[in-house]
């Protein structure tokens, strides 16, 4: 793969010495001090590595086996770990699935969820539709998270489809990013899970300091947008290089205006987006945000060949983000969302190789060319960006 030849290199200048993300003032509660190190992540950015590696992990436990995922589909893809999981059940291993219903509503069915609870997997639904409490299923489960024993958890953006199979699903398959952990962070998801399957509710979990990873949810106990304070605190430490990855762009202000501080400090500041995406109204909302981002130095670049559904952030090549939230009013106020947090360079040096290459087959978007786009795009993102605090 060559470099892209789009973005500056610059060598890593660490952080301060005790760990923490510089000036984070409120972000700070969010944040743990974290170290460098090397956490043995796995990244995996194809659907069938790891579909194999998770029905394989799935396969071999010994006590239990939880999952959660926000579409989980009736397709070759779904009923593949359907059956494994009955199988784990029929075993008598403690077996447990939670399903958004929002998310889940067009992909899965009836049949394959009753399947499962036939063989003894217990199947909870996350805000099923109740004319009691209507507005309670616009906040989603939008996490992805898969449990096994005290060996291994995946969490990241992969949900359970074929669109997401190259085997199945061809070229056109979606570009996505996904991570197995292991060691400490395995108690942490599971704990995670726990809370959240006995309360519908999710908690920051306590860290111990040296730690150079963590899992963190979308709302604690001391802020209500953890993952919101978790981006601005890592935008604001960027010394180098902000390299961003979102199917759905649609940033607030405070969003906005971190990443055209760090401009402002010499800092590179690509993001990259979907040229192409599932949905239309979310591009709109997107590209209303480009003006005030582009004119201030941020570099958009649209990815061309297919849906991009990676949620990552490498800053500096070692700071990195991967999980489920996008930069949107959605993940970062409403939904449940997760996304590990971590110092690693090792991580953060596939991140970033991931991400030039993805820029190779990107379009960079120009501003001298922005202004000259026509009167019915202005009205498509006039739309959008009324209805962003609903996408």
């Amino acid at each position: 793969m060559q470099s892209s030849s789009k973005i500056g290199r610059h060598e890593f200048a660490p952080a301060g010495p005790a760990g923490r993300v510089a000036g984070v003032g409120r972000c700070g509660n969010c944040l743990p001090a974290l170290v460098p190190g090397n956490n043995g992540l796995e990244l995996f950015i194809e659907g069938d590595r790891l579909y194999s590696a998770m029905l394989e992990s799935i396969a071999s436990a010994r006590t239990r086996v939880w999952l959660e995922t926000y579409a989980f589909a009736d397709d070759e893809i779904g009923w593949s770990f359907a059956e494994v999981l009955s199988s784990r059940a029929r075993a008598g291993l403690d077996v447990r699935m939670h399903l958004d219903a929002a998310g889940s509503l067009f992909w899965s069915s009836r049949r394959i969820e009753r399947y499962m609870q036939r063989h003894g997997v217990h199947v909870r639904w996350f805000h099923r539709w109740s004319w009691t409490d209507p507005l309670r299923y616009n906040r989603r489960n939008h996490r992805k998270l898969l449990v096994v024993d005290e060996d291994a958890a995946y969490l990241g953006g992969f949900n359970i489809h074929r669109e997401c199979s190259r085997a199945i699903y061809g070229p056109a398959r979606w570009r996505d990013a996904h991570l197995r952990v292991g060691g400490a962070l395995v108690l942490q998801a599971a704990q995670l899970f726990s809370d959240f399957w006995a309360r519908g509710r999710d908690w920051a979990q306590p860290v111990h300091p040296d730690t150079s990873a963590v899992i963190l949810p979308n709302h604690s106990r001391r802020c209500r947008h953890c993952l919101r304070c978790m981006y601005s605190a890592v935008f604001a430490e960027a010394r180098r290089r902000i390299f961003l990855t979102t199917p759905y762009f649609v940033p607030e202000r405070r969003t906005q205006n971190a990443l055209i501080d760090a401009v402002k400090r010499g800092v590179d500041v690509h993001v990259l987006v979907p040229r192409k995406n599932d949905v239309r109204l979310a591009r709109w909302a997107a590209r209303a945000a480009y003006g005030n981002l582009l004119f201030n130095g941020v570099q958009i670049h649209e990815y061309l060949p297919r849906m991009l559904h990676a949620k990552t952030a490498v800053i500096d090549g070692e700071w990195c983000i991967v999980g489920t939230a996008n930069i949107d009013y959605r993940s970062f106020f409403t939904n449940h969302e997760l996304n590990l947090f971590a110092r690693d360079p090792t991580l953060g040096a596939s991140l970033e190789k991931e991400f030039e290459y993805d820029l190779n087959e990107s379009e960079c978007m120009l501003p001298r060319r922005w202004r000259q786009r026509g009167w019915d795009e202005h009205l498509s993102e006039s739309i959008g960006w009324l209805a962003r605090r609903l996408l």
